[in-house]
């Protein structure tokens, strides 16, 4: 497993995260062999939400024994301070932890929620509270909203920020370019997401993998991992796959190569020619 450091907040991160939604709805046996899984694997970043269902209950038991070896993410969906604060405790009792290593604003997407956040009653007061009664080291926020995300970067100094930097996006639009330039510049450590992502699913289609809710590129090796290699190439420290073991799998394996091997001019042309072929579709 390759290891970076995520920004400013000091953490020496593997290049892939587990995500926490893989234990979604699994077994308590299966979740625990799938967490038993990425430990083994040199995964040292687990990140999970209230959001996602059961899977902080499911991560907890598997990740216990673990606890003091890797590091937790969370987030709140929350606005306002007291909301977030009764969050914030409930994840920490769910996860049988005293503190995350990085906390989160979830889903930032709209102007309304950049105004409630950091307003007067905000959930960015929870944030600072928390930060100074050690409760959470590092802060960061996930967001799919461009403008969105760059309004936060300029109402507080985050440590890390979640965005998608997705090859289908970013190679017809641009999209995520300018997330990726402000992380760059104020050190800040970028977490990609959706670079496994093909578009959204179609009305009517089949969803193999429903806990993803776009379709993740499947039995395509070559695009798969050029499309690993447009997150990092983008500067993330960090990926994150689909919500399937499948997918946390595949990065797993191949991410020592796509580290490795940066994204050459040949897979910078797949990347295009498929890109081409769902422009006219919704990405996410």
């Amino acid at each position: 497993m390759q290891y970076t450091m995520l920004g400013k907040t000091g953490l020496k991160v593997s290049a892939v995260a587990f995500a926490g939604i893989v234990n979604m709805d699994e077994t308590p046996e299966d979740a625990v062999r799938y967490t038993a899984y990425a430990v083994d694997a040199g995964v040292n970043y687990f990140d999970v939400a209230p959001s996602y269902g059961n899977a902080e209950e499911r991560l907890s038991g598997a990740l216990k024994p673990y606890r003091d070896k890797v590091y937790l993410a969370c987030k709140t969906g929350e606005r306002g301070a007291a909301a977030a604060k009764a969050e914030l405790l409930h994840s920490l009792k769910l996860l049988q932890t005293d503190y995350f290593d990085v906390y989160q604003l979830h889903a930032m997407t709209t102007e309304e929620d950049v105004k409630r956040a950091f307003g007067k009653g905000g959930a960015m007061e929870t944030f600072l509270w928390a930060r100074r009664e050690g409760l959470i080291r590092d802060v960061g926020f996930s967001a799919h909203n461009e403008d969105v995300a760059l309004e936060c970067l300029k109402r507080y100094d985050f440590d890390t920020v979640m965005f998608p930097m997705n090859w289908a996006m970013g190679l017809t639009t641009g999209w995520g370019d300018r997330v990726a330039a402000a992380a760059r510049e104020r050190g800040i450590g970028l977490i990609a997401i959706k670079t496994l992502i093909e578009r959204k699913w179609r009305e009517g289609e089949a969803r193999d993998f429903p806990k993803s809710w776009c379709k993740p590129i499947r039995d395509d090796e070559a695009l798969s991992v050029a499309a690993m290699k447009y997150g990092l190439h983008k500067g993330a420290a960090m990926l994150i796959p689909p919500g399937n073991i499948a997918h946390q799998r595949f990065m797993i394996e191949h991410i020592d190569d796509c580290v490795q091997n940066p994204l050459s001019g040949a897979e910078l042309s797949l990347l295009r020619a498929e890109a081409a072929k769902v422009k006219d579709e919704a990405i996410f």
